[in-house]
């Protein structure tokens, strides 16, 4: 039977008239009485239906409470009740009758005796209270603080395993990922540790606060959400998902702000929120999953398992679910589950991106490949090209542009080799110096434009004559320039014939036939003659010639 004490302040005397007047009434909550502000007071009765004395541990079955208070009597009218335990989350564990991490008071009932208890469950303020004991024998009871024990030392050391492992794998790999889950797992430890009463055992065994159990599991949350945001890329592939998992963080924040701020009832509504939002993530998962990404859809499953301990937590603290073993310590082997289950998610991510590097990897060396080969083809045409260009180049550099043949240039870097060559065989040769007679006048008569033709005929026919080895060059203007191989006779001959080819040229034009003559000048080879000794010498027949009327060969 129970009473709900709105201000949390009523006197004993004040319950117990309360409860002679009838106002207890039947619990038929199947746990919790819900989100409440005040206090819960229970009355039952114990009987000792055997021969002996039995010693008995009244535990209650959650943690979030912040007192109880006992008190009991002898089953009599006048209801003489006194106090046999005041607990609070707020006092020094160590005075505590029971080193329990719950709340745990003792009564001892003679052969056939009949207690009648009262029990006061306090949330200071709002809260959520379970009017119910479990009734145990002081050895049964440490038997089973003992089991209890090992299984949250078993979760603990394995959350330390996986911060350790994904500390060390951050290292080595320097990912974020595993840096920010090895936070998750260590903040895990600190919560569930927070929660179920071993920080205040053996940590802060005095000045423990409430607040402490919402600033650890705040910052709980906090973590996994940001390791939600970073694993499944939220916020690049389901933006519209990952405004919920802000808001999800940003309820964190204020989870932890009312905690330290000490606002009671705020805190436990924004913890509340929490856990029924934790699904979320797992609709984030399957989203995800089916963009395609295999170890959302894992990661899915291992926030399945978190979520559905945590949302069964919010709705037994609500009352909608009935308290028990089962779900009472679901949340904490849940939160556990989902931990091995996410490492097994980040080794399917961390090998999926080896398997996609590998994969861009061989793409890269493959156009790298294919651009290896375009630019060897490309480096090679432009090679071909310069190569090209250069051998232009140089034969432009070395080559009248009007007439195709040698210019000065050529013909002076050629006849040094020509000579010495000749000097070395002991070959005979001889150097002609051409001069196309009237040739201002033609310009003037005919134009340019038969000037330049005129040029080009000359060039022509003299090309025509001449073998490959001889050196045939414009020097300028209308003078050019014959060294060749042979005798003195050959030269003269040759000359001969050139000239009178060049006479036999005619050119149409418009204003009548063009006809040409050429001077030449011809020096002859000596054992001591240098180019421009030769040419000083032809030069100066060639002078003659014209001084002798034109259209005719002097020899020097």
């Amino acid at each position: 039977m129970v009473w709900h004490d709105p201000s949390d302040q009523k006197s004993l005397e004040h319950v117990i008239e309360v409860f002679q007047a009838g106002g207890f009434e039947q619990f038929d909550s199947p746990g919790s009485t819900g989100f409440i502000k005040g206090a819960i007071w229970s009355h039952f009765t114990l009987q000792n239906v055997t021969t002996d004395k039995v010693e008995l541990a009244l535990e209650y079955v959650d943690h979030q409470l912040i007192s109880l208070e006992a008190f009991s009597t002898e089953q009599s009218a006048d209801l003489n009740f006194t106090s046999i335990a005041n607990l609070s989350l707020l006092d020094s564990f160590n005075e505590r009758e029971y080193p329990h991490i719950r709340f745990v008071f003792s009564t001892t009932l003679q052969p056939g005796q009949t207690q009648e208890f009262l029990v006061k469950y306090s949330s200071q303020g709002s809260g959520y209270v379970f009017p119910a004991l479990r009734i145990w024998t002081p050895s049964n009871l440490q038997k089973m603080q003992n089991l209890e024990s090992i299984g949250l030392s078993f979760l603990f050391g394995g959350l330390f395993l996986m911060f350790v492992f994904a500390f060390v794998v951050g290292l080595i790999t320097r990912r974020k990922l595993y840096f920010v889950y090895s936070i998750y797992a260590l903040a895990k430890i600190v919560a569930w540790a927070t929660i179920f009463g071993y920080t205040h055992k053996y940590v802060l065994s005095t000045n423990f606060h409430w607040s402490y159990i919402s600033i650890s599991g705040a910052f709980t949350i906090f973590c996994g959400l940001v390791f939600t945001r970073m694993f499944l890329e939220t916020r690049k592939y389901t933006p519209w998902l990952d405004k919920f998992l802000l808001f999800m963080i940003a309820n964190a924040v204020l989870l932890f702000v009312a905690a330290l701020l000490h606002i009671k009832a705020l805190a436990i509504l924004s913890i509340t929120v929490a856990l029924l939002l934790y699904p979320v993530a797992f609709i984030a998962g399957i989203r995800r999953w089916s963009q395609g990404s295999k170890e959302a859809l894992v990661y899915a499953v291992a926030w399945s398992f978190l979520a559905t301990g945590l949302v069964s937590q919010a709705l037994r603290d609500l009352g909608y679910v009935e308290h028990n073993f089962v779900n009472y310590y679901w949340p904490p082997l849940a939160s556990y589950t989902e931990m091995i289950v996410i490492i097994v998610a980040i080794g399917i991510k961390v090998l999926t991106l080896r398997q996609q590097k590998i994969v861009a990897e061989k793409q890269y060396r493959d156009e790298l490949e294919k651009s290896k080969i375009k630019l060897e083809v490309l480096v090679g045409e432009r090679t071909i090209e310069l190569q090209q260009q250069k051998l232009k180049a140089e034969i432009e550099a070395q080559t009248d542009s009007l007439t195709g043949t040698k210019n000065r240039r050529s013909f002076f870097s050629e006849s040094q080799k020509f000579i010495a060559d000749c000097k070395s065989q002991s070959l005979e040769f001889s150097l002609m110096m051409f001069d196309i007679d009237h040739f201002k006048s033609i310009n003037d008569t005919f134009g340019h434009a038969c000037g330049d033709e005129a040029l080009k005929m000359f060039c022509k026919i003299v090309k025509a004559r001449i073998r490959e080895t001889d050196i045939f060059a414009r020097l300028g203007g209308e003078e050019f320039s014959l060294l060749m191989v042979g005798s003195r006779e050959q030269a003269l001959q040759m000359a001969e014939r050139l000239r009178k080819d060049v006479g036999s040229i005619e050119i149409e034009t418009s204003k009548g036939t063009l006809t040409l003559t050429t001077s030449v000048g011809l020096s002859h080879m000596n054992a001591e003659n240098s180019i421009d000794e030769l040419m000083h010498q032809a030069d100066a027949a060639l002078y003659m010639a014209k001084h002798k009327g034109r259209n005719q060969v002097v020899e020097a």
